[in-house]
């Protein structure tokens, strides 16, 4: 029997590398964005990370026709009454670069002291099943995860993308953009989430 097929849906190469690592061992077919020519991009048009998730996966198992993951994640910063939030992807506008958007934050903390810096980076997971003929997709599960933290006075490490450079988790000195890939699949929200996604993949009957 061949391996389930499964989209990651991300053109985010980081966080579909994350996602990849992390189902690696599973017995799946996974394919990413770039595979399908024609495949457009979903709108993050709503206003939670829950429903951004489920729009996103819905849309690209509509498209592909396959069995899709998507995520929508952001940076909660509690000086800033939980900005950049679900709109991290556009923070500072949307064609900021990672740097540009690290470097407003940081700027909109500089007055900051240690203990009004603290964050939190939070990821929500949405698995979608292809559509039958005349069909909507169906939303199989959603789910959730957070990491604890506080913001850096200053971008430090290259291991990682967007805001990693000035995320440090709870109970670590190092930014997530310097500490190894073997942790951050550990601690990080997108690594709980998965955790979570893991285990309803490995029911797979259930699913297929």
């Amino acid at each position: 029997m061949p391996a389930p097929d499964l989209v990651i849906g991300s053109f985010n190469l980081g966080k579909a590398g994350e996602v990849r690592d992390a189902l690696k061992d599973l017995s799946l077919t996974i394919h990413y964005l770039p595979d399908f020519p024609n495949i457009f991009p979903v709108s993050e048009t709503a206003q939670t990370y829950s429903e951004n998730a489920i729009l996103k996966a819905k849309g690209y198992a509509r498209q592909t026709g396959l069995l899709t993951l998507a995520d929508d994640s952001g940076l909660e910063v509690d000086a800033l009454d939980g900005r950049p939030g679900v709109f991290s992807a556009r923070f500072g506008g949307a064609e900021a670069a990672d740097n540009d958007r690290v470097s407003l934050l940081l700027e909109e903390l500089a007055n900051r002291t240690p203990q009004e810096r603290t964050a939190r980076f939070v990821c929500y997971m949405a698995l979608a099943r292809s559509p039958q003929s005349g069909t909507d997709p169906e939303v199989l599960t959603v789910v959730d995860g957070k990491c604890e933290g506080t913001i850096a006075r200053a971008p430090l490490g290259t291991n990682g993308f967007g805001f990693d450079p000035v995320f440090i988790p709870q109970g670590y000195t190092q930014t997530f953009a310097e500490l190894p890939n073997k942790v951050k699949a550990r601690i990080s929200h997108r690594a709980k989430a998965l955790e979570q996604i893991r285990a309803f993949l490995n029911d797979w009957p259930s699913v297929a």
